[in-house]
């Protein structure tokens, strides 16, 4: 069998800044069957500065005139909430994660709510200190690629090469490197990462989501790989289970028309199920790299391939010819491989037209 992949019911901020919709996500997550449900935990203050302007499908999605700032603060919740939405986690019996997206973010995951891993979005690969301050916090760690270079990714790793070693040297570039460089930081990051292959459009269009692209990480860096969707339906993040993503991320909303930067490319609790038993179906039928027969074949190998049989019949002592012998079902008796072998050979006894021969 395949390994299982570990199926991440992305509420980003779906939740319109309400901690009630957040807890109906947590359970449109747990009876969709995901394995984790993931938030978004920041401090608006200190991850958007007030003039910083929206992203294109952030215009799209409403709000004329709001500046960045403005929207996120909307969508901003307390410690309060996430406590409350990590109890409802753990009744519901579904993994809590969220994404951190500041220091003082990351330590509340870390040190006041039960998250036994922490993801790093595609927007703070390039933002050294959180992730080195993530890398310190012991925990696993996937990271989300998306809008990243190979170089960039390499730089990405260094830091946290560094901060899984627990290096005393001061941070820096040269520091990265040569963590990254070394057989303890490259063995540490095996252990810790897990790279999630992303395209950052929100729809994310087919012909720019490169799926193949996992496979140039995992060769590249030596790590796990998935993939974090944001495209329209369920097809993509299937084929990226066929290709070898051992996460999976996608996005899901309670409606699809709420207004809000990421309903639009999120899926419908319906469509979240229908996901995850899509995935665990193709798990299934990834099964083993072995071609064996299987124990279900072995009736069905019987009934579809043929013997040698008497094309008609055939006196005593007659020699075998391609005209007095054919090929028919069922299986089990002379191989046609042995056609040739026969040729010429007189028959030991006589065969009636249909006859396997023995």
């Amino acid at each position: 069998m395949s390994e299982r992949t570990l199926i991440i019911a992305e509420a980003g901020v779906n939740h319109n800044g309400s901690v009630e919709m957040a807890l109906q996500l947590v359970d449109a997550a747990a009876d969709a069957g995901a394995d984790v449900v993931k938030f978004q935990t920041f401090n608006t203050a200190q991850l958007v500065a007030r003039h910083a302007p929206k992203a294109r499908y952030q215009q799209q999605a409403g709000g004329a005139g709001e500046s960045q700032f403005e929207m996120v603060r909307r969508l901003e919740l307390d410690a309060a909430a996430f406590h409350r939405i990590a109890g409802r986690c753990a009744a519901r019996g579904i993994e809590f994660l969220s994404t951190p997206f500041d220091q003082d973010s990351l330590d509340l995951l870390v040190r006041e709510l039960p998250v036994r891993r922490l993801k790093l979005p595609s927007g703070e690969i390039t933002n050294a200190p959180l992730l080195l301050r993530a890398a310190r916090s012991g925990l696993p760690l996937i990271v989300s690629t998306g809008m990243a270079t190979l170089g960039e990714i390499e730089e990405a790793l260094g830091v946290l090469a560094f901060g899984l070693l627990g290096a005393e040297a001061p941070p820096g570039r040269a520091a990265f490197t040569a963590a990254r460089g070394s057989e303890p930081g490259r063995a540490r990051l095996a252990d810790a990462v897990t790279l999630l292959h992303c395209t950052s459009e929100y729809p994310a269009p087919l012909d720019e989501v490169n799926l193949h692209a996992m496979a140039t990480l995992r060769r590249a860096f030596g790590l796990a790989v998935g993939y974090s969707d944001h495209t329209e339906g369920i097809a993509v993040p299937v084929a990226a289970v066929a290709l070898g993503a051992r996460v999976i991320e996608k996005h899901y909303t309670l409606d699809r028309s709420l207004p809000g930067p990421d309903h639009r490319a999120s899926l419908e609790p319906a469509e979240l199920a229908a996901m995850v038993a899509a995935i665990r179906a193709t798990e299934r039928a990834l099964g083993s790299p072995q071609k064996t027969l299987q124990p279900g074949e072995a009736d069905t190998r019987t009934v579809a391939r043929k013997s040698l049989v008497a094309a008609c019949a055939i006196p005593e002592g007659a020699p075998f010819t391609p005209e007095n012998l054919a090929a028919k079902r069922p299986g089990g008796g002379r191989s046609p491989f042995e056609f040739w072998d026969l040729l010429g050979r007189p028959a030991s006894r006589a065969y009636a037209e249909d006859e396997a021969i023995d």
